[in-house]
């Protein structure tokens, strides 16, 4: 055999190792969370742990996020693969980007979330009483993006009320000074960070919820990029079906859930994270419609309505399709949905 013979044997046998490993190689797929890590994520840490993602031949890299009107962005760009975000800046996305906007593919937060908080002894009752008054919050809270729709809801002039942006860290510490009247957010995330800051959210806070002035709207689902889609459904199903898995053994045992939260964030205090964990179960992923089509699924009818409000409150360019906002194909059959929480 002659050197050359060989080098091209060496040659092939390396190319056929490189294929079988390639072959076999996880797919990679880069994830931005919501928020900061917390309990009521705690389905993402245990299926990447107990290798559920990696049953599917899947490697998850968990990354925290900047809020959830933030991450749609960060899918959007490129930067991420997919993410955990408020449905309603989706919707926005593919208004103003068509071509970029992620797509929802299974939805967590079907209860809405959005209120606006202000103290107890304050004489804002209503979203009428706002008028003349201060709300603070973090540029990308999904609360202050829809806060034209609540004000076109109950008649209210947006230009009547000062809006203050704050980093999210301050925003309770901005009410709690009294540097403004009211703050927005998510109902469960300002409940605890106020505990944090030494306030007793049931005693010293009113909360002013969207959904009781008909604003009855989806909030944070999973979504993936239009490229991982189209291009590997079937790691889109897996990631699912590794998802689903997760959820439901979390709400079996709550506390197994938070001990992959405290494996990632170990600073955390496991007492907090498990009442917002459950908190999280009983009041954003809690609507009554998942009796008929279990957790996961959207009610078409219902995302409609969202699509329509988010358009007109945001005077958007243009109305997007269901389809353009959640992708119903990558569910899991309806006998493995949940149908019934805790």
């Amino acid at each position: 055999m002659t050197s050359f013979t060989r080098l091209l044997r060496y040659c092939l046998m390396a190319s056929l190792l490189v294929s079988a490993a390639l072959a076999g190689a996880d797919t990679r797929l880069k994830m931005v969370l919501n928020w900061k890590y917390e309990g009521s994520q705690a389905w993402f840490f245990l299926a990447k742990e107990k290798g559920y993602f990696k049953e599917e031949g899947i490697d998850v890299v968990l990354d925290q996020g900047e809020g959830s009107a933030a991450s749609i962005g960060k899918v959007a760009s490129g930067a991420y693969d997919v993410g955990f975000g408020d449905t309603n800046a989706i919707i926005e996305a593919a208004a103003t980007h068509p071509d970029r906007a992620p797509v929802a593919v299974y939805m967590i937060y079907n209860t809405p979330p959005f209120v606006i908080a202000v103290k107890s002894g304050s004489d804002i009752k209503t979203p009428g009483d706002l008028s003349g008054k201060t709300l603070a919050g973090p540029a990308n809270d999904g609360a202050l993006k829809l806060f034209p729709a609540l004000a076109r809801q109950v008649g209210l002039d947006t230009d009547s009320v000062n809006i203050l942006n704050v980093a999210p860290n301050l925003r309770e510490q901005t009410l709690l000074r009294d540097r403004a009247d009211g703050i927005f957010g998510y109902l469960n995330t300002i409940r605890f960070s106020a505990k944090l800051v030494g306030m007793n959210p049931d005693q010293d806070l009113r909360f002013i919820r969207y959904s009781d002035h008909g604003l009855d709207l989806y909030s944070n689902a999973v979504f993936f990029s239009q490229d991982i889609i189209n291009e590997k459904p079937e790691v889109v199903h897996g990631f699912v079906r590794a998802l689903n898995k997760a959820i439901k053994e979390v709400i079996a045992d709550p506390d197994a859930g938070v001990d992959y939260v405290l494996k990632q964030e170990p600073l955390l205090n496991r007492e907090v994270e498990k009442a917002r964990l459950l908190a999280t179960l009983q009041w954003e992923m809690n609507h009554p419609e998942i009796g008929k089509i279990g957790l996961g699924a959207v009610d078409q009818a219902r995302l409609k309505r969202s699509i329509d409000i988010d358009v007109q409150a945001k005077n958007l360019p243009r109305v997007p399709t269901v389809e353009q906002i959640f992708d119903s194909r990558f569910l899991p059959a309806e006998e493995d949905r949940i149908h019934q929480l805790k």
